[in-house]
């Protein structure tokens, strides 16, 4: 990072009417752990790249894999300006992202923990994407969010702050600078079965839910994880349907 935004954002994070955000609540090691992988298909867990939050530094690499996939569940959505400490959501990016989504969202988990505020977290990443620090991948590639429950933000509406505990297993293509217009995507709200671009720009994905049986197999062979995060927190217990579908 240059030294002077550096400075900036420090300072955004500290002067008065800025204050410190509180730390997040690291999760327990194996359930973040057994979590991050239930976002892929059970063949590619084993030699999946796993990674945990360390809340004070950001993202550490916990187990090397040999596939190319990494995994970790996200905690923040820089797009929101929000630090909204419910959110939770397990993701896996494969090799075409990994110099891309994977090193923008770890760069934005390094800056929470260092205390940079929401609102200058997203100023900075705008910055970086804008001056090509973050680069649009370069080769296809699929990322999976194939796991039983999440927790995020329902909208992409970065206005509505909204989060709710959800079943929503599904897959994203790397869809850098594509609209939905351009390839006839269905743009939400609410989720349905056809497929919609998600953050739109250079680290745009193109979403395809699973469907309704397949999404309900998928929580049912996951059921004693589902059950052991809403036991660890109140936040992921499913109050709904099977399905946002």
């Amino acid at each position: 990072m240059n030294p002077i935004v550096g400075s900036i954002l420090g300072m955004l994070a500290s002067t008065p009417g800025h204050p410190l955000p509180a730390p997040l609540a690291a999760m327990p090691e194996s359930l973040e752990v057994r979590w991050a992988l239930s976002a892929l298909p059970p063949q590619l867990r084993e030699q999946a790249n796993v990674y945990v939050l360390d809340p004070a530094k950001g993202y550490r690499l916990y187990r090397a894999g040999t596939n190319g996939q990494h995994c970790y569940v996200q905690r923040t959505e820089w797009q929101f300006a929000d630090y909204d400490h419910s959110v939770f959501f397990p993701i896996c990016y494969g090799a075409g992202a990994a110099k891309s989504q994977l090193k923008l969202e770890f760069d934005v988990a390094a800056m929470r923990a260092r205390g940079v505020s929401a609102q200058a977290v997203r100023t900075e990443v705008e910055r970086r994407l804008k001056a090509g620090v973050y680069v649009p991948p370069r080769r296809p590639g699929v990322s999976y969010m194939a796991a039983p429950v999440m927790r995020a933000h329902v909208s992409q509406d970065t206005a509505n702050k909204t989060v709710m505990t959800m079943y929503l297993p599904h897959v994203m293509y790397l869809a850098p600078n594509v609209t939905d217009p351009q390839v006839g995507g269905m743009t939400p709200p609410p989720p349905s079965p056809y497929p919609f671009v998600l953050n739109g720009g250079p680290m745009g994905m193109f979403v395809q839910l699973m469907g309704v049986n397949e999404a309900k197999e998928v929580v049912t062979r996951e059921a004693d994880l589902v059950q052991a995060l809403c036991g660890w927190n109140t936040d992921l217990c499913v109050s709904r349907g099977p399905t946002m579908q």
